[in-house]
């Protein structure tokens, strides 16, 4: 298992374990909030027939008409009795604001909040009490108390919060994680290429005493050498950009890549056929060492791809309507899988026993983040190959901004 998918094996992991802990807090509060639930039910119908023996006991003596006042006061539950008609006999618990003395014994109440409230507690008990007082018949209605309203939001809010906070500090963290290996691999990079001067300086003069020594300006092999030691000089190069912003040039692509194809076509196996097509005056601002690294990473995964003889085409075209330049890159390879599109441009990725997975990754952030154009896989099939497409803005784009 590569590194990319143990890493996502274990965010699934870690997702799953946090759904199974927020779902065990939501059960377990649903689980004290029926019981709490129960027990206002309880405390509801005890009010309510308190309430009636109050009303159907009137002649019984003040102790106990004390005692069952002190009972139906001590149950704190806001509650509304009213009749058929939902006309409110008695309310307990509610806005005392709402209610008006008149002539000390009656009350008068703004209808439309008790009629807000009745509303209200039907919706969270639809079933009532019923009281039955001789040939009437009452219905207690009542709602949640404060404790139990908050009770239920609770789990919702503390997720919220714990999830909130989660993001902040996992955002936080990976930022500065992300910056500590940035400057780490740009010093690592800037030392490499550093070292490279020293021995390619010596290789270049090297390749200058050879052709001198032997008289051979035009040796095929003498210039393949040059070739080479001019291809480490322009790694040397890359490294040493790397953590920089690039400057980028104009240049016709179709010239740029056909001179990349033809120094790697003789550095593979000569079954392979390189196919290049297209529009040959296409021209896009681009920086030519990083865009070589480019199509060096694609070719060369092309090459891996392909067993035995095959084909690899790139096909230049400019999208006039769009101001773009597609850049296609077709091979008759082993294919990707569709669900592995866009996993291939994952840092880590890779099918091979001794790759690093870095190629494709490091592809993707010079198009993207330095030339500020898109790549990705345009079509794959298992057994027939693969195409890249990569997108750049045509130069008039860059002109005209």
């Amino acid at each position: 298992m590569n590194p990319y998918e143990r890493k996502r094996r274990w965010k699934f992991i870690l997702l799953a374990f946090a759904v199974v802990i927020a779902g065990a807090s939501l059960w377990y509060t649903d689980y004290l909030v029926k019981n709490i639930s129960n027990v206002e039910r309880t405390r509801a119908d005890l009010w309510a027939q308190s309430t009636r023996n109050i009303i159907a006991m009137p002649d019984v003596n003040d102790e106990y008409i004390t005692f069952i006042y002190s009972m139906r006061d001590s149950l704190a539950v806001p509650a509304i009795v009213a009749d058929s008609a939902d006309n409110i006999i008695i309310w307990r618990g509610l806005d005392t604001s709402k209610t008006d003395m008149v002539e000390d014994t009656e009350r008068t109440y703004d209808p439309k909040y008790f009629q807000s409230q009745l509303a209200q507690m039907k919706r969270q008990h639809p079933q009532p009490i019923v009281l039955e007082l001789d040939t009437r018949k009452w219905y207690v209605y009542y709602k949640d108390s404060l404790l139990l309203t908050q009770l239920r939001a609770f789990p919702y809010i503390q997720l919220s919060v714990i999830a909130i906070f989660l993001l902040v500090a996992y955002s936080v963290f990976s930022s500065s994680r992300k910056s500590e290996q940035d400057q780490v691999w740009v010093g690592l990079a800037k030392e490499t290429a550093h070292q490279l001067g020293t021995p390619i300086s010596s290789l270049m003069a090297w390749v200058e005493l050879l052709r001198s020594r032997f008289n051979a300006p035009d040796d095929p092999l003498i210039l393949e050498m040059e070739n080479d030691v001019k291809r480490l000089e322009t790694v040397a190069d890359r490294f040493s950009k790397i953590g920089s912003k690039p400057v980028l040039h104009n240049h016709v692509v179709y010239e740029v890549v056909e001179e990349y194809i033809n120094y790697f076509k003789v550095r593979v196996s000569d079954k392979i056929e390189f196919v290049l097509s297209g529009d040959s005056q296409v021209e896009a601002l681009i920086n030519v060492p990083l865009f070589d690294w480019v199509i060096e990473n694609i070719l060369k995964n092309a090459v891996n791809a392909i067993q035995g003889p095959g084909v690899i085409k790139v096909d230049i075209r400019e999208n006039l309507a769009k101001e773009q330049v597609f850049i296609d890159i077709c091979d008759t390879g082993s294919g990707i899988p569709r669900l592995k599109f866009d996993t291939v441009f994952q840092p880590g990725y890779t099918t091979r026993k001794r790759g690093w997975g870095l190629g494709l990754s490091l592809t993707k952030r010079i198009i993207e983040n330095y030339h500020k154009g898109h790549i990705f896989v345009k079509d794959s099939e298992i057994g027939k190959g693969t195409t890249f497409r990569i997108v750049l803005k045509s130069n008039m784009t860059y002109e005209a901004a």
